[in-house]
């Protein structure tokens, strides 16, 4: 029975050993965990990670593998040397500043690279020895970007999903890492690829098609045959839970001790992790420039700062804590009395029940980090508010404020705006507080944890059914014996084949793709066989496929079927074109060429070209993205098309179509051979129209109608030629 694996850098628990030796385990309150439970706990499903500590004893491991298998999970165990080189060093010391934008802070070390590429490799081996044909795999997160290709060339077919939990950066900051290609090809793996917000996703996609050799059109990226989707997915909070801890009587008796220990102070409440990209310092220099400013506020309100702990072992965490330390000791010794104290600092975790109770308790939440993923404090905080008062303060900086735009949202950078906001926040109106509360719970409600894991799960069955719908099959040494024969039996055979892209390749001057010799001569064995009628549809001008094509004996379609002419007979047109149309699309067309250097216009008499084939990588697809969705606009009340392919916008009469074009002499010839070949969209018209028993090939690995596919234009040619032969 197929089942679903997850992978992840550490298993869902928190993993103790006591004094004695002995190893307790405790089920981790992490959100992922949470959501994720009710797929790793059912049937046959697993979860596949570290389980957080270096065990050199094999029967301490042997006693771990027997205990997490009870619970549906396998471990991972890591060496004292992977932990620091893969763990600390690659992970956290390369790619987490990175992806945060500290680029000041990355340690460019080639033997964290090696152990990193080592300890993707261990879990690879580890989850092959779980995993067969038919299984789901979701991979989690920065510290296994190698594995989905790993485990993509161990099993071609599976589904494979990927999910970033922290930010992607920009192609300028990623193109740093000497590695970004190895990164970027280890991601590419899977099948779809989720991030918390647009922008990470744009991100990627942008690095994609600066950094690979593969198509980028939308949100997709075309790797050989597979297609891969790229996709944001806002993960969300197990809203119940919070909502129903903050009811609880053991968190509202917590609530009262705290209150009392405040005394009828208003409170702001900070919870973060101590890590650099947080932004704590700068949130304690806003509130102590907020006292400054608003002295009538000093004794009537505290912050409480709660900071768990995380690596402060390490250089700049050490140094962090004690940055912390020192603003902390001077807001109060400054501002404090004997009757109050500005800031109550705790550096410890603290479980579910006391959270719940600052979150209830709390007039206003302070989340700002200087970049972060998501940060699903702010969603805890805003689920906890039963009676619906309260205010979030929330940094644009932070995945949730694409959700949470009730909120006020700052920029972290800028003290000025911190500071004005906690004074917007403390004098904001009760109602005015409810309702931004109210519409920010009900969005919560509905994307939740449990929503989230649906709809990336419920994406990644798309994509792969889309795959094989669209699967191609590559033209083999098994295939072509019965293609030949088929052919050679055939008394009559139609020949459909595209130009551009399928007989010659590429040039970015489109004049410059004349036939060579060696296509010249395959004409000329296709024109011997008088079975053969070879029916050339292009985009090309009618002017150019006759200087090109004119003398041999075959029917030529040009500007995709505007222009006719058949075997040995003279050029017809299709009648009721009009072209009045050109003037207007031209200026726009103009317009971006006049904007993005190394494009052009290709004028034909019913359709008009913009080639970007020459345009810097990454300006020509923003510039095409903004032309369609202009000429789309227009064309849907003109009875205009408009096609994007390789590298180019075309726009045309919406009766212009090769397939058809094609369909006139399939009609016509229905019990006949029909073979069609083609690279472009504009091809899958003709592949569309030609019967069940047609041989139809695409050129290249993109998602086709066509039955087969080849790699190049060199492949076409050589098939070709076994066609004469």
């Amino acid at each position: 029975m197929a089942k679903t694996i997850i992978i992840s850098n550490r298993l869902p628990v928190k993993m103790e050993i006591l004094p004695g030796g002995e190893i307790r385990f405790k089920a981790s309150e992490g959100g992922l965990a949470t959501g994720l439970g009710s797929v790793y706990k059912q049937g046959d499903n697993i979860w596949i990670g570290w389980p957080g500590h270096f065990l050199n004893s094999v029967d301490e491991q042997d006693h771990v593998i027997r205990e997490l298998t009870k619970e549906n999970m396998r471990p991972v165990f890591l060496t004292a040397d992977e932990i620091r080189l893969f763990y600390e060093g690659f992970s956290n010391e390369v790619l987490w500043p990175n992806f945060h934008y500290f680029p000041q802070l990355v340690v460019y070390e080639d033997s964290y690279w090696e152990s990193y590429e080592k300890v993707n490799q261990k879990f690879c081996d580890a989850v092959l020895q779980y995993t067969e044909e038919g299984d789901t795999i979701w991979v989690h997160d920065y510290q296994l970007l190698l594995l989905p290709q790993m485990l993509r060339e161990k099993l071609p077919r599976i589904a494979i999903g990927y999910f970033n939990h922290i930010p992607f950066p920009s192609f300028e900051m990623f193109r740093m890492l000497p590695w970004r290609k190895s990164l970027l090809m280890g991601l590419l793996g899977a099948d779809l690829i989720g991030f918390h917000t647009y922008d990470d996703m744009r991100h990627f996609l942008s690095s994609v098609s600066r950094l690979t050799p593969f198509s980028v059109k939308e949100q997709f990226v075309q790797r050989g045959e597979r297609r891969i989707k790229v996709e944001s997915f806002p993960m969300g909070i197990d809203y119940e839970r919070y909502a129903d801890s903050a009811a609880a009587p053991e968190t509202i008796s917590q609530e009262v001790e705290y209150r009392t220990a405040l005394g009828g102070k208003r409170l702001i409440l900070s919870i973060d992790r101590l890590d650099y990209t947080k932004g704590i310092p700068q949130r304690l220099r806003a509130f102590n420039e907020f006292l400054i400013r608003y002295p009538e506020f000093k004794e009537k309100v505290s912050l409480v700062m709660v900071v768990v702990p995380s690596r402060d072992q390490v250089g700049m965490y050490k140094d962090l804590k004690e940055t912390v330390d020192e603003l902390v000791g001077k807001i109060n010794g400054t501002h404090g009395n004997m009757k109050w104290t500005p800031v109550h600092y705790f550096y410890r975790s603290i479980p579910m029940q006391k959270l719940s109770a600052y979150y209830r308790i709390a007039d206003v939440g302070l989340v700002t980090p200087l970049r972060d993923g998501m940060n699903l404090v702010a969603k805890e905080f805003i689920a906890s508010k039963l009676d619906k008062k309260g205010v979030l303060i929330l940094s644009e900086m932070a995945g949730a404020a694409k959700e949470l735009s009730d909120a006020i949202l700052i920029n972290p950078f800028n003290k000025n705006e911190f500071v004005q906001a906690m004074y917007q926040a403390l004098t904001m109106p009760l109602p005015e507080q409810r309702s931004r509360i109210e519409k920010m719970q009900v969005s919560l409600k509905k994307y939740n944890i449990h929503h989230w894991v649906r709809i990336f799960m419920d994406g990644l069955a798309e994509i792969k059914q889309e795959q094989q719908a669209y699967l191609t099959k590559q033209i083999d040494e098994t295939d072509l014996p019965e293609i030949l024969s088929r052919f050679e039996k055939a008394p009559r055979r139609f020949i459909f084949l595209d130009y551009d892209g399928t007989l010659v390749g590429f040039n970015v001057n489109p004049a410059a793709c004349q036939p060579d010799e060696e296509l010249l001569s395959i004409f000329e064995g296709l024109a011997k066989d008088s079975r053969n009628h070879v029916i050339i549809i292009s985009g090309r001008p009618h002017q150019t496929l006759d200087a090109w094509m004119g003398k041999f004996p075959f029917t030529l379609i040009a500007e995709h079927g505007v222009w006719t002419k058949k075997e040995n007979g003279e050029w017809s047109i299709k009648e009721n074109l009009r072209k009045d149309w050109k003037v207007e699309i031209k200026k726009i067309m103009d317009a971006h060429v006049d904007r993005t250097p190394g494009s052009f216009i290709e004028e034909k008499n019913f359709g008009l070209v913009w080639h970007y084939r020459g345009v810097e990588v990454g300006l020509g697809e923003l510039r095409s993205r903004e032309l369609m969705s202009h000429l789309r606009y227009l064309a849907s009340s003109r009875g205009l098309q408009v096609l994007e392919g390789d590298k180019v916008v075309e726009v045309k009469n919406i009766e212009v179509n090769k397939g058809i074009a094609a369909f006139r002499f399939i009609s016509k010839n229905p019990e006949d051979l029909h073979l069609a070949i083609g690279d472009d969209w504009t091809d899958e018209d003709t592949f569309s129209v030609m019967p069940d028993e047609a041989i139809t090939i695409k050129v290249g690995h993109a998602a086709s109608k066509a039955k087969f596919h080849l790699d190049t234009v060199g492949d076409v040619r050589e098939f070709l030629k076994r066609l004469m032969v």
